[in-house]
């Protein structure tokens, strides 16, 4: 999974409790600036950099969790079960901080992130799993990044710069050279579903990211899961029906994994890793996603590396710093 460069943090409000300092004098004793200590500080930023490294981890181990899913249930119904636990655990977390029903301008919003983040990518994704490895999965990913970057200038009317766009189109024809090259010179059937994988969530995400300036970022992808459970608990029915279960411990532990630790708790720690240290410094962090899903798919899944497959995922981090670095 990949950053959401739209986290954002809540502001305190000071209420003098009976009996307590004066706020005012409190003040005093502050430098003027109004910063916090030093020590504070460091604290906060150590902290917010070992969250977001840990929802970068939890990303990391998303393809490999569905392939071990996939080990004991249909895509179908792997997609759906996964959805439908994690509204579970995003509406228990909705309810327990009380958090406000979102304004109906936000429907559409919202909508646009259940299709793209919560049904759309794990769906796409996990169909091509079927016939593509999850190092292969993970260098084609790799650009969502990139894909999400043009969308939200284009959704945004910004205009980034020409080098912007040229590490943008540079990466763009890496994957697609490394793509090409292993699948005999013509796109397979996985990598069209990793192309729209690409394409709906980083809609997703810029829309996502939209939201997130009114609220909490990990609260837009809980509503969204949380809107998506009428469907998702039909389509879950459906596929149980239809689809072959045989239950294994990597089964159960690749759907558990890809619903509890990439599709919410990820999100989570990501978003407050991000708002304790900010968007391009968490984004940085975020640079490791694809080659720490090729060591995963190494140790857990027993996949053995072609070449390209490093060398194209180095190129493809060289053209995101590139863009993390231009304006």
């Amino acid at each position: 999974m990949t950053a959401q460069n739209s986290a954002t943090p809540s502001a305190a409000i000071a209420v003098q409790v009976p009996g307590s300092p004066d706020p005012d004098r409190s003040r005093a004793a502050l430098p003027r600036s109004g910063a916090a200590p030093a020590g504070v500080a460091g604290t906060s930023a150590r902290t917010g950099t070992v969250l977001a490294a840990l929802g970068v981890v939890a990303f990391s181990l998303t393809f490999p969790s569905t392939a071990w899913g996939l080990e004991s249930f249909g895509p179908w119904s792997l997609v759906a079960l996964r959805s439908v636990l994690a509204a579970v655990i995003a509406g228990t977390f909705l309810l327990a901080v009380r958090a406000p029903l979102p304004r109906r301008e936000h429907g559409v919003g919202l909508a646009v992130v259940a299709g793209g983040v919560v049904v759309g990518f794990p769906l796409l994704t996990t169909l091509a799993l079927q016939t593509s490895t999850t190092s292969h999965a993970a260098v084609v990913v790799g650009l969502l990044p990139l894909t999400t970057a043009a969308l939200s200038a284009l959704r945004t009317g910004a205009r980034p710069s020409g080098r912007f766009w040229a590490a943008a189109v540079a990466g763009a024809a890496v994957v697609l050279a490394f793509a090409l090259a292993q699948s005999g010179g013509a796109p397979s059937t996985g990598d069209l579903y990793l192309f729209g994988a690409l394409l709906v969530c980083a809609a997703g995400y810029t829309e996502g990211a939209r939201l997130a300036r009114e609220l909490p970022g990990w609260q837009v992808i809980g509503w969204a899961l949380v809107g998506c459970l009428p469907i998702t608990v039909v389509g879950a029915a459906l596929g149980l029906a239809y689809e072959p279960v045989r239950l294994s411990a990597h089964g159960v532990i690749g759907l558990l994994w890809a619903a509890a630790g990439s599709t919410f708790l990820g999100l989570y720690v990501w978003y407050r890793g991000m708002a304790a240290i900010g968007a391009p410094r968490a984004s940085q962090l975020q640079l490791a996603q694809p080659l720490l899903t090729l060591v995963w798919s190494v140790a857990l899944l027993g996949e053995h590396l072609t070449p390209a497959a490093p060398a194209a995922a180095g190129a493809v981090l060289v053209c995101i710093a590139v863009t993390q670095r231009v304006k």
